[in-house]
């Protein structure tokens, strides 16, 4: 005998039913084929649809309960749906089933190429979605890519140091000097070209040069680096302007609108040298600490008078004498690893000896990757600054700091460096100096 799966069946009739008495599954089965035998002509005969393969298997599910019977039918049909209902209307003639009385009731005819119509609409979303979104980027990205490939490939270098630059660095009388390289590509993106990088902390000889024949405005982060960096510059070079990002942010990150409120913002070097004094003074003065407090007022006024003369040795002893000494002791505390890191060094160097890779790390020590050392460079500037560190079975050279004073990295350890009496922000190590 022929069966239609509900997988193959166009139309399915869904009945419910209700016995008053206990008969079983084959008794509702024999019942449905008996009593509608000839009712609806021999092309309708449940039998020989049935045996053809238009009429699938009958699905009865009975429930017994104090002593009457119900349940539920279920029909697959491919006919069409003309006859699918005359089947199912024949199915409400049944009022016997063995010697009890039944009600047969259809519920509906669901139409299973609809479900699935519904079913495969909503997969083609999915997939378009995928497509769409993974694939194939609007024009607005298209154009995006496009045009910070050529803001990148307008970066000139500029002097004898071969600093990144704005291509009108050269002819323009007024120039903006920033960090790094990242800050100009941030300023090409808006127009400005003529912005020059000093790439990196130190001041290099071209920018102490370029000061003397033009307007200079420094534009530096929104950070405690961002001031050391202008009171540097203030003692080698001539400084015209300063221009900080907002607190926080860096210049290769604001918006269009915060970098020309920056510049327009911008004061002389003078001015920004004197508003960081206060700062630092007025904790000492106390009048607004005293205000509705004399105890407090007292107690300054004896501090600014007999403790100045007594802390101005300490200085001296703690710092160095003068003002250069003080940064450099202040650049000695910054490079000295903590004894965690330094562990976690010494032990990489130790399991990469002799494989030629470069294992990069986060702030927190965990391993982002390991790659051959000739990659490094790329590879730190397509993370970004996720990088900390990074740790190379080789040797440290000018391309490595530069992508590593780029990428905003922290440590730059290798087996040996040919970075001799270079001035960067990135601190350097070799084997020898941890081992």
């Amino acid at each position: 005998m022929g069966k239609i799966s509900l997988v193959s069946a166009k139309y399915i009739i869904h009945a419910t039913i209700n016995i008053d008495g206990m008969v079983d599954r084959p008794d509702v089965i024999g019942s449905v084929f008996g009593q509608t035998e000839g009712l609806l002509g021999s092309d309708l005969e449940l039998r020989e649809l049935q045996s053809s393969g238009r009429i699938g298997r009958i699905e009865v599910e009975t429930t017994n309960k104090d002593g009457k019977t119900s349940g539920k039918i279920s029909i697959p049909s491919s006919l069409d749906k003309t006859e699918t209902a005359l089947v199912a209307a024949a199915l409400e003639t049944i009022q016997r089933i063995g010697p009890c009385n039944a009600e047969v009731k259809v519920t509906g005819l669901e139409d299973v190429r609809a479900a699935k119509r519904d079913q495969l609409i909503g997969r083609a979303k999915s997939l378009l979605s995928k497509f769409t979104h993974g694939t194939l980027p609007d024009s607005r990205e298209i154009k995006e890519e496009v045009t910070n490939a050529v803001r990148v490939a307008d970066i000139v270098k500029y002097g004898k140091d071969k600093l990144p630059a704005g291509p009108e660095v050269e002819n323009a009388e007024s120039v903006i000097l920033v960090e790094g390289r990242a800050d100009v590509i941030n300023l090409l993106k808006y127009d400005i070209k003529n912005a020059v990088s000093m790439n990196g902390t130190s001041v290099p000889q071209t920018v102490i040069d370029m000061a003397k024949s033009k307007e200079v405005t420094v534009f530096v982060d929104g950070d405690r680096g961002g001031d050391l960096i202008v009171k540097e510059l203030a003692e080698v070079a001539k400084i015209d302007f300063v221009a900080k990002a907002p607190d926080g942010k860096e210049v290769e990150e604001i918006t269009h609108k915060e970098i020309h409120q920056a510049l327009r913002g911008k004061v002389t070097l003078k001015t920004a040298l004197e508003t960081k004094r206060p700062s630092r003074t007025k904790p000492k003065v106390g009048d607004r600490q005293s205000r509705g407090r004399p105890e407090r007022k007292s107690f300054d006024r004896n501090d600014r008078g007999r403790g100045r003369p007594e802390r101005k040795p300490f200085n001296k002893n703690d710092r160095g004498r003068g003002r250069f000494n003080s940064r450099d002791n202040y650049q000695e505390r910054e490079f000295r690893i903590p004894l965690k890191q330094k562990e976690k060094f010494v032990n990489l160097i130790k399991e990469m000896d002799g494989t030629k890779n470069a294992c990069l790390l986060d702030g927190k020590g965990n391993i982002l990757g390991k790659v051959p050392a000739k990659e490094a460079a790329s590879t730190m500037e397509g993370l970004g600054k996720a990088t900390s560190a990074v740790v190379i079975d080789g040797s440290l050279t000018k391309e490595l700091l530069e992508s590593a004073e780029n990428s905003r990295v922290r440590y730059l350890i290798g087996k040996k460096s040919y970075l001799k009496d270079v001035k960067s922000r990135v601190k350097v190590f070799t084997k020898k100096d941890l081992c």
